[in-house]
């Protein structure tokens, strides 16, 4: 086989390591989360299916696959039925530009942990998530439910203003590099722990952490599918497999953020101290995943308008002045 159909069959290895790794962690931080609440809440999780509960995944996934797919009678049926698609594909597609880990040998051969090495990766996986906006919108538009239309509309206020922010946080830090590249960030960290850029800029960590949390739809901002709610948001008139198609990218969308600032400010892959590279950078992000979790469980829900007054009255403002002293400081 000659290099191309070499690189061709690696790349197809990768795509499907990616999407079964990140398919089964998606079912199986379903279970951690679970655990971490009931932890934090003096509760118990769940119990009942299997040992301490850890069955509870296969059932849920066996509930999903067998409940009945409901399409309401005046739903406009494409796109009813690709919204779903679109949601979790561009969440497995924005980690095409991710390096999970440092590259390895096996059997011989150097194996780069990374889809496409794309000299813009931070943009690609940026925009690509922002356009996973579409499928809780199409969702919402689609169902012909005013419920789902509320949903759908507040996905186009919270996601859009906090991708911005999202974008303008990154700016400073990227100024610092000099490139768009995953790799060539997580290089200008090599030098150690005093190298991570979350010294230089924990304003933009800040930010993009706060931006990128809002972006995953989770609790406090979970404003488009909101739990208090009797109904369910742009999902209101899901279920089966579709309804956990949404999910599944919503949690395959947290590791993403998680592996972006665990790369961009924490040293990505690089080694830390006597931890090895590879399981440095899954310790950084498992952090981050605790994180979000321990956020949900900690804060209450925030209400559209003080979302809203957070986005472009604090985090934006703050996002602006950054860059500015960030390019002074360069200049000087």
């Amino acid at each position: 086989m000659d290099n191309t159909g070499i690189l061709i069959v690696e790349t197809l290895i990768k795509i499907i390591a990616v999407v079964a790794v990140f398919s089964a962690l998606a079912g199986f931080t379903t279970y951690i989360e679970r655990k971490v609440l009931a932890f934090m809440q003096r509760r118990l999780g769940p119990m009942h299916v299997g040992p301490y509960g850890l069955l509870q995944i296969l059932a849920d996934g066996i509930k999903l696959f067998t409940k009945e797919d409901i399409i309401p009678q005046n739903a406009i049926k494409p796109i009813f039925i690709i919204a779903p698609v679109i949601t979790a594909a561009t969440a497995f597609i924005a980690m095409a530009a991710i390096p999970f880990l440092p590259e390895f040998e096996l059997f011989g051969h150097t194996v780069r942990p990374i889809i496409s090495d794309v000299n813009i990766g931070v943009l690609f996986v940026l925009s690509v998530m922002a356009t996973g906006m579409y499928g809780p919108l199409f969702a919402g538009m689609a169902s012909r439910s005013k419920w789902a239309l509320l949903g759908g509309a507040r996905t186009v206020i919270q996601m859009l203003s906090f991708e911005v922010v999202s974008g303008f946080a990154l700016l400073a830090p990227l100024m610092m590099v000099g490139s768009l590249s995953l790799i060539d960030i997580n290089n200008y960290q090599s030098g150690g722990v005093s190298s991570w850029l979350i010294w230089y800029q924990p304003i933009a960590f800040v930010l993009f952490a706060i931006a990128g949390y809002a972006e995953t739809n989770r609790t406090p901002f979970d404003l488009l599918e909101h739990e208090a709610e009797v109904v369910s948001g742009y999902a209101t008139e899901y279920s089966g497999m579709r309804w956990g198609m949404f999910f599944i990218g919503e949690y395959a969308n947290m590791f993403t953020i998680a592996f972006l600032v665990s790369i961009i400010f924490f040293g990505g892959f690089n080694p830390m101290w006597f931890i090895p590279g590879g399981v440095a950078v899954i310790l950084k992000a498992a952090f981050f995943i605790f994180l979000f979790l321990w956020a949900r469980a900690a804060w209450p829900h925030v209400r559209p308008d003080q979302l809203m007054w957070l986005c472009w009255k604090v985090l934006m403002p703050l996002a602006v002045v950054n860059i500015v002293v960030t390019g002074i400081f360069i200049l000087i």
